[in-house]
């Protein structure tokens, strides 16, 4: 450590780690587990070690845009997706009958197991120290961090991620009444936020809720709809081999709605709804609305989906997904016995809401280190996000960037065109952040080329980058890769002529036969037809990997869209790659609107791309610019 650390712990209890994680939440442990892994000396700060890794909400990994995140993580080396898999009790692809751009997993974890396996990890990893308690306040001296202290101790670190979650101030609301906490069951963290605001970090309000759990020995199932997952199921992980089947027994999900008295009794209660009365200041996300919000804003649905998902194999627990609630608890019975199924309805833990701090957008850089404040770095649900998928993916992208900073190595990034992560983090760095932070696939202009089939193929190269995969892993996906382009090219070549066997092979097997000569390649083409149903004719066909299959199937069908998107990304890329000079003065640039200098003060973004994403930045804004950094280059 420097001088400026050796000076202030000085005769206090103290010990040297290269980096401090205060959190070990989703964002906390893919970091924790990354640098130590990648050889640094990482100090994991917790309130409660036995809840690392811990759900808080929803039972569930993945879905229409996170399950690409999981993916893509699990690409590079991360671990959500191997602790989904060895965890998980319902496996579920979603939008199949889609196109490949929104088809995304989705499963169901056992809660209890996964946590305990996640702290298994942590325990077994080398280099990785964990300690519970709460970190009071960031240990600081001229704008620079060095550590922190916990239960009156100093703990010194070159860098520091803060990967807090809901727990900045938190507050919980149950109906009218509140009381500090992070989430239910656990204290609230208020030192950190006193040390960021004295450090002149500017901090939000945001909010979340979490519905009912429900007693599934009160639940009469037959009323509901099942819903059982995929035979055979998809996993997350990459590395899962291909003959693979879960180790928990699985369950099924079943599906159930509000009606019309269900909502009656909603409005009639508005008054007690601490949302609805003012009580909450937080904003909360959008895309996932209380049910006292859903009614209010949507009152010509005359009913919303619920999601009974259990939480686990051995627990009565079950998670009904889509009536999050702040209403009191006598509320939630009352109109929760009015759905189809839920008549007897017992609580296990009502519902409720909580608010939190977190830090305002613009104040990270792309690597989430703190602009303005050295050594402190940001994942998670302080910078404005919410879902657990979104907060492993910046857990394991600052990691990645402390420990390169760490040992001298070029800052790891993942540009917008090759990973649906690195939209993520760009739209953290670029946008206006006004609510919790979800993470679709139409986010992304290049969609398409971001799908869940191929984030190995496209990112593996990275995780090698970085160090955390090694050349077995690449040589795997090179391996595919190879086969995959091997394969495209022998369906080019090889055609089929519409003689009378194949007109009779073919309606034999139900399909269309063609009607002039053509090549493999151009039959698969058709909508519906994949390489597998055309072995019968095929008696060439080379074994590949399903997952392998699927991509050579999409890139045949999808070519011609994928080729416009690819070369969207070339003409793109010269947007990317004119870098502004790190000192240049915006307020001497004479054409911006005081507002356009404002805001390119402010973020001082990397390249013209960057300020091109900008909010508030105007096409003719972004020209100038661009004028002014050419001559300079000039």
């Amino acid at each position: 450590m420097g001088n400026i650390a050796e000076t202030k712990v000085k005769g206090m209890s103290s010990q040297d780690f290269d980096v401090i994680v205060v959190g070990l939440g989703h964002a906390g442990c893919e970091a924790a587990v990354l640098c130590a892994r990648l050889g640094l000396k990482v100090l994991g700060v917790t309130l409660d070690l036995k809840k690392s890794g811990l759900m808080s909400c929803n039972p569930a990994v993945g879905g229409p845009g996170k399950g690409q995140l999981v993916r893509e993580l699990d690409a590079l080396g991360g671990i959500m997706g191997k602790l989904t898999d060895q965890n998980g009790t319902h496996f579920r692809r979603l939008n199949e009958s889609k196109g490949p751009a929104v088809r995304a997993r989705r499963a169901l974890v056992d809660r209890k197991l996964y946590a305990q396996r996640m702290l298994e990890l942590l325990l077994q990893t080398p280099n990785l120290t964990l300690l519970e308690g709460e970190a009071e306040r960031l240990l600081s001296e001229e704008n620079s961090v060095f550590g922190v202290c916990v239960a009156g101790k100093s703990y010194v670190s070159r860098e520091t991620l803060l990967t807090t979650g809901t727990f900045l101030n938190g507050l919980l609301h149950f109906g009218m009444s509140h009381h500090p906490g992070g989430r239910i069951g656990d204290a609230a963290a208020e030192g950190i936020s006193r040390s960021l605001r004295s450090l002149g970090v500017r901090l939000g309000r945001f909010k979340t809720g979490t519905p009912a759990r429900l007693d599934a020995r009160s639940i009469d199932f037959t009323k509901c709809v099942p819903q059982p997952g995929d035979l055979p199921p998809k996993p997350f992980s990459f590395q899962t081999p291909p003959d693979w089947q879960p180790s928990l027994p699985q369950v099924h999900c079943a599906i159930t709605h509000t009606n019309q008295r269900t909502h009656d009794i909603i409005l009639k209660n508005l008054s007690r709804s601490p949302l609805f009365a003012g009580a909450i200041e937080g904003t909360g996300p959008r895309y996932c609305p209380s049910i006292e919000d859903k009614v209010v804003r949507f009152p010509h649905h005359d009913r919303h989906h619920i999601f009974l998902e259990p939480d686990g194999v051995d627990t009565p627990i079950v998670y009904p997904a889509g009536v999050s609630t702040s209403l009191p608890e006598d509320v939630q019975l009352e109109f929760l016995r009015t759905i189809s199924g839920l008549e007897e309805v017992q609580i296990l833990q009502p519902g409720y809401a909580v608010e939190y701090d977190f830090v305002a957008p613009g104040q990270v850089n792309h690597q989430l280190a703190c602009k303005n404040v050295r050594g402190l770095w940001l994942a998670g649900q302080i910078n404005g996000t919410s879902g657990y998928e979104e907060a492993a993916v910046q857990g394991f992208w600052a990691g990645a960037n402390i420990a390169c900073k760490l040992q001298g190595h070029q800052a790891f990034r993942l540009p917008r065109s090759e990973s649906l992560i690195g939209v993520l983090v760009d739209d953290l760095v670029t946008k206006k952040i006004t609510e919790p932070y979800r993470i679709f696939s139409s986010r992304s202009e290049h969609r398409l080329l971001l799908r869940e089939d191929n984030a190995d193929i496209r990112l593996a190269k990275y995780g090698a980058q970085i160090g955390i995969l090694d050349q077995n892993d690449v040589a795997r996906v090179e391996g595919k890769r190879a086969a995959i382009e091997q394969e495209k090219k022998r369906l080019e070549h090889k055609t089929i002529s519409p003689s009378l066997a194949v007109k009779q092979a073919f309606e034999e097997k139900g399909i269309v036969p063609p009607s002039m000569p053509m090549s493999l390649a151009a039959l698969l083409r058709r909508p519906g037809l994949t390489r597998r149903e055309l072995r019968f004719w095929d008696e060439g066909q080379p074994e590949l990997p399903s997952d392998a299959e699927e991509i050579l199937d999409t890139e045949l069908k999808y070519g011609g869209y994928i080729e416009r998107q690819e070369e969207w990304v070339r003409h793109s890329r010269r947007w990317e790659n004119m870098k502004i000079p790190e000192d240049m003065d915006y307020a001497a640039i004479s054409g911006f609107t005081r507002e356009a200098k404002e805001i390119l003060q402010e973020n001082r973004p990397e390249s013209i791309g960057q300020a091109a994403r900008l909010s508030g930045l105007t096409p003719a804004a972004i020209g100038l610019l661009a004028i002014h950094v050419q001559r300079r280059q000039q």
